[in-house]
């Protein structure tokens, strides 16, 4: 009887060796901040074997992705990213907004209890996931195993790496004034000694005498004759023309520029690579998590707009250095081992100035003082009164002065009606849509409006939503407008990204177009791993990746 039973006991084994088989050593969760979903496919020819036409060629890849919330701006998305949720669940609805309980506007990733490691206190810069209300994907692997996975996020922005790395992980993310990446005292009382080591090789400094210039020749390029057009807004040394020297009077404009170049993705390529090698990312019997941000296609596309020579070269670099990440994961890690999911953080439109000569009319709304000073204005001959009752803008809601409409005996509801009626009656603006109105559920069945309440927080959102007509200008920086292009509204250019599934377990590649949504990331994850989904999660695991039929 024992060569029997000794049989079965080496079945089991197998069996269960199989089962840990099953699992990835590696998620690796890549976000391209601003990358439109039509842009991979619209170049593929154009890019090399390794990078985005791996992902397209050998990827789940779903071609109909677009965000079901409004406020398509880079904290929101990330936060979609991480947790599967919307802004409504996660909490984070923008990049900024107004806290009524302590009359002070809160930076998304602001944690005042926290500071960069060897920093003061700076309610600008992000030091923690305080203020995400969902836990992550990330978060869930490492409860799922209690702490034997580990989870990272890295990026240029602070936002990009700690939405990511969530409450379990460790961020880090890129310091514009000194040019060092950096860390904060939520996730470790002192810099880890390779983290010191890496700032120790002043990377960034390298590139000083530099110059970004096209990979090839300017003919060959889709925007190769729209080179220095007259709207384009670029950073102070940068200007409008290939090639763009990268020397500047200051560091802090020298590090800054940089990140508006594709040098910024590659030098967070390096770090990444440091940080993998240094804490064996993907080496251990549990599946790690490991998110990377590139923003600098974000920064590209603000400064000179996706219908851009700039633009367009950056993703040509970009390719190359997703090729570089994919070839240093297989090294050390194995591509067989790792699922690789790619997407964005949103879209993005073209300039107003672009589309204005293709003939649409359209245009740049002016968010500074006056504008304000209209609708203040209307608002005393609507109530007969002498004092303003909007107190700021801060894209995309309006605030208004609470105490000043309770002196005045007025009701905030009222109040949010008025401005929405005086709002709609200025050209450029399709809804401004009051937060009585989302809070109470009182609106109709129209796509825009589901996006906008899957966008609202009844303790974080302001009180009135303005939506610009398609493809105007919004944002709360005044005019002379910061950049050229600005993505934020729910828009499908602003909502629609790529998503790919890719490496482990991706058996059939194929092209999908369906439509999906990126809140599906984290609940596909969760359902693979077999681990629950994070705790807001609206998501739906894609019946492709599971192996199940649609």
């Amino acid at each position: 009887m024992k060569r029997p039973l000794l049989a079965l006991l080496c079945i089991i084994v197998g069996l269960s060796g199989n089962l840990s088989a099953q699992s990835p050593k590696l998620v690796l969760q890549v976000t391209v901040d601003q990358l439109r979903g039509d842009f991979p496919l619209r170049m593929q020819d154009r890019f090399g074997r390794g990078g985005l036409r791996y992902l397209i060629e050998e990827g789940l890849y779903y071609t109909n992705t677009h965000y079901e919330h409004a406020v398509t701006l880079t904290a929101a998305g990330h936060a979609t990213l991480s947790t599967g949720a919307h802004p409504a669940q996660h909490g984070i609805i923008s990049n900024d907004w107004y806290d009524p309980d302590v009359q002070e506007w809160v930076y998304n990733t602001q944690d005042l209890d926290y500071t960069v490691i060897g920093k003061e206190p700076d309610p600008k810069v992000g030091t923690s996931p305080k203020n995400l209300l969902s836990s992550t994907i990330g978060d869930e692997i490492v409860l799922a195993n209690n702490g034997k996975s580990r989870a990272f996020g890295v990026s240029i922005k602070d936002r990009g790496a700690i939405l990511m790395a969530g409450f379990q992980g460790k961020a880090f993310f890129f310091d514009k004034a000194v040019g060092e990446f950096v860390t904060t005292t939520y996730y470790y009382d002192a810099n880890p000694e390779w983290l010191t080591e890496w700032n120790d090789r002043n990377l960034p400094d390298t590139f000083r005498d530099d110059s970004w210039e096209l990979m090839y020749p300017q003919e060959t390029y889709t925007y190769g004759d729209s080179d220095d057009r007259p709207f384009e807004i670029p950073y102070k040394h940068l200007d409008n023309q290939f090639p763009h020297e990268l020397a500047a009077e200051s560091d802090a404009d020298f590090y800054d520029g940089l990140t508006k170049t594709p040098f910024g993705d590659e030098i967070t390529l390096d770090f990444l690579k440091t940080l993998v090698v240094a804490e064996a990312v993907g080496a251990g019997d549990y599946t790690d998590y490991l998110s990377v941000s590139f923003s600098s296609t974000d920064y590209i596309g603000h400064v000179w707009g996706p219908a851009s020579l700039e633009y367009e070269d950056n993703l040509l670099r970009l390719d190359r250095t997703l090729a570089d990440l994919f070839t240093f994961i297989h090294q050390e890690v194995g591509l067989q081992n790792t699922l690789i999911v790619l997407s964005s953080d949103h879209g993005v439109p073209e300039a107003p100035e672009h589309m204005h000569a293709l003939g649409m009319d359209v245009h740049r709304h002016d968010s500074s003082e006056a504008f304000i000073t209209q609708i203040n204005r209307a608002l005393y001959d609507r109530f007969e009164i002498g004092v303003d009752l909007v107190d700021t803008f801060v894209t995309p809601y309006l605030f208004l002065d609470l105490d000043q409409i309770t002196m005045e005996g007025l009701s905030l509801s009222e109040v949010e009606f008025a401005v929405r009626d005086i709002v709609l009656n200025i050209p450029g603006f399709a809804y401004a849509i009051p937060h009585s109105q989302l809070q109470l559920g009182d609106f109709p069945d129209d796509p825009i409006y589901r996006r906008v309440k899957n966008s609202f927080h009844p303790r974080r959102s302001g009180h009135v939503y303005l939506i610009p007509d398609q493809y105007w200008y919004l944002y709360h920086d005044p005019v002379p407008a910061l950049v050229t292009g600005m993505h934020g509204t729910p828009w499908a250019y602003d909502r629609f990204v790529p998503m790919i599934f890719a490496g482990h377990g991706v058996d059939q590649p194929r092209h999908i177009h369906r439509p999906s949504a990126p809140v599906d990331i984290a609940a596909t994850l969760a359902a693979l791993l077999k681990v629950k989904p994070p705790s807001g999660c609206v998501g739906t695991p894609l019946p492709e990746m599971l192996g199940d039929t649609p």
